[in-house]
C-alpha cells in the first residue's frame, strides 16, 4: 500500500521532527562545551556571580539554564501544535496555512540563528522542519483550490 502525501502527513512529520529537536536540545543539558580549566573557571563565575534582576537575586547560570529549559519546553509545545494542525488539516486546510506558515517562518529564523551561533545539527533539524511544513502548506493550497 502506497502512502498518500497529505498536508496532515507533512505536519505530523514536522511535529515529530520538532519534538526530536527538542529532545536533542534537552539532552545537551547543561549546554556547555567540554570542561577544560578555562571553561570550568568561566562556568564557576557564571554560577557564583549574583546580581539583582527585577527584584530577584540571580546568576548568569540561572539565566543560561532557565532559557535552555524554556527553549526545550517551547519546542515541545510547537511539536504538539504541529500535530494538532495535522488533525485540523483533515477538516479545513485553508485555516491551517497561515498558522503553518508562521511556524515555518519561525524555523527559518531558527535555522539562520543556529547556523550563526551553534552548529550543523540544530540547523539541519530546523531546515527539515521548514521543508516539511512548507510541503504541508503547498499541499494545503492544492486541496483548498
Amino acid at each position: 500500500m502506497r502512502a498518500r502525501l497529505t498536508t496532515t502527513l507533512f505536519l505530523r512529520i514536522a511535529a515529530v521532527l520538532t519534538v526530536l529537536y527538542a529532545l536533542g536540545h534537552s539532552s545537551g543539558y547543561p549546554w556547555t562545551p567540554a570542561l577544560g580549566p578555562d571553561e570550568a573557571a568561566m562556568i564557576q563565575q557564571m554560577q557564583t556571580l549574583r546580581f539583582e534582576a527585577e527584584g530577584a537575586s540571580r546568576t548568569y547560570w540561572d539565566f543560561y539554564v532557565g532559557f535552555g529549559v524554556i527553549i526545550s519546553a517551547m519546542m515541545i509545545t510547537l511539536g504538539v501544535v504541529l500535530w494538532q494542525l495535522g488533525a485540523l488539516a483533515r477538516q479545513d486546510t485553508t485555516r491551517v496555512r497561515p498558522i503553518a506558515a508562521t511556524i515555518a517562518l519561525s524555523f527559518v529564523i531558527n535555522a539562520v540563528l543556529s547556523q550563526l551561533y551553534f552548529f550543523a545539527l540544530p540547523t539541519m533539524f530546523a531546515v527539515a522542519i521548514v521543508v516539511t511544513t512548507v510541503a504541508a502548506i503547498a499541499l494545503a493550497g492544492r486541496t483548498a483550490s
